[in-house]
């Protein structure tokens, strides 16, 4: 039985190991970063709401899918094009907020890898709150189940990343 559990053990490492190898690309709802806006808009259709703040054009859309879940989506451009979006993810109740984060965050760690890095390893010790800082993207999940908010998940392009991380 103890052979059997380290096999298993290393096989889940190995898994994990080989995931960091392979080349991951972040992009936010399947479009690539710099898409242009008139890109976005021609497949995605016309936004609830369009805004600009910080330099940055958001553009609103409700009833979107994602991994199965209802979400309010706002993706963000600047004049270069895609930099980021966030989906807000419905939920009725304080169990579902924690079922829907679990299953976004097992969907994030299937497409992007286990969060190995020492920083990550302390941002992942408290609970509901996983980011993912990759060459091609930051993703960020988090549920703030005390003040009852959604569920949230932040795609940034590396430009945006350093731009709000001041640098």
């Amino acid at each position: 039985m103890k052979k059997l559990s380290f096999i298993i053990c290393l096989l889940f490492i190995s898994t994990a190991l080989f995931a960091q190898d392979k080349p991951v690309t972040v992009s936010f709802h399947n479009f690539a970063w710099g898409t242009s806006l008139n890109t976005f808009k021609a497949k995605m259709g016309n936004p609830v709401h369009v805004d600009e703040i910080n330099g940055l054009q958001s553009l609103v859309y409700e009833n979107v899918t994602v991994s199965g879940y209802p979400v309010f989506m706002i993706a963000y451009f600047s004049r270069t094009g895609l930099e980021g979006g966030t989906y807000y993810f419905y939920s009725a109740s304080l169990e579902d907020m924690k079922k829907c984060y679990t299953n976004i965050q097992n969907d994030l760690v299937g497409q992007f890898g286990p969060t190995l890095l020492y920083d990550e390893m302390l941002r992942e010790m408290r609970p509901y709150e996983t980011s993912w800082n990759l060459p091609t993207g930051y993703v960020y999940l988090k549920a703030n189940t005390r003040y009852n908010e959604p569920v949230s998940l932040w795609y940034s392009s590396p430009t945006l990343t350093r731009k709000l991380n001041g640098g």
